[in-house]
């Protein structure tokens, strides 16, 4: 079954008469429990493609249905309840509170859930050792490293169990080892929770954690293919 569909979804910018087409007629699907990753360079379409997909962004015209139901039938509040229980966030640059502990970042979702405030902590204890950062719990962001940092923003995506996670150039601000480190959590996500994974990345080595890219330029589905050698989740190439 198909978590994503979207059919001729293009999304245009106007700068006065000027038109920008930052997606053009994009069809695919996405299975549930897949894990898909899109490339492109800068100014293909990319991180745009995501914000619709996300529903962080509206389409200017085309078919978007997430499991099973046409978005555009969603109220706002109905679509930010949808994101907060089905959707996780990953992002570059981690976005997260500073002056907050470990515990209390990776809470934050829930503040905007249906989840017993009594649940909390127990919640975001779990998710954070998940992660392995159990022993940082009262430690502030500016006290982790930036693959822990990573780590704690793949903590706080799953606090609220989404079907989905989107992650956008995850690992654009770490190095190799914490790169690697962090898209073995995302891919262990994948084989071992089931989780659906949509994945921003220039970089070919991180995209082929998936089982399938998407390349896209100037707004334009380029190529749809399967990893032929899927990287393992421990980094090593799967033959």
């Amino acid at each position: 079954m198909n978590i994503i569909e979207v059919k001729n979804l293009k999304k245009s910018y106007h700068d006065g008469e000027t038109e920008t087409r930052a997606l053009d007629g994009v069809t695919f699907s996405v299975r549930k429990g897949e894990f898909l990753s899109i490339m492109g360079p800068s100014g293909s379409g990319k991180s745009t493609l995501l914000h619709v997909l996300g529903m962080l962004d509206d389409p200017t015209s085309g078919q978007f249905i997430f499991d099973g139901k046409d978005i555009g039938s969603y109220s706002r509040d109905e679509l930010a309840v949808l994101r907060n229980q089905k959707i996780g966030f990953v992002f570059q640059s981690f976005n997260l509170l500073p002056r907050t502990s470990v515990l209390e970042n990776a809470k934050l979702p829930l503040v905007y859930s249906d989840v017993p405030e009594r649940e909390w902590n127990t919640r975001a204890k779990a998710v954070v050792e998940s992660v392995g950062l159990g022993h940082r719990l009262y430690h502030q962001p500016s006290e982790l490293s930036g693959g822990e940092k990573q780590r704690l923003a793949i903590a706080r995506a799953l606090i609220n169990n989404p079907e989905v996670i989107f992650a956008d150039e995850p690992t654009g601000n770490l190095d190799s080892k914490s790169g690697k480190n962090v898209m073995s959590i995302i891919q262990k996500l994948n084989e071992e929770q089931g989780r659906t994974i949509i994945l921003i990345t220039h970089e070919t080595s991180t995209a082929e954690h998936a089982e399938r890219i998407i390349r896209l330029m100037d707004g334009v589905i380029e190529s749809d293919q399967p990893v032929k050698n899927r990287m393992s989740a421990n980094a090593e190439y799967v033959k």
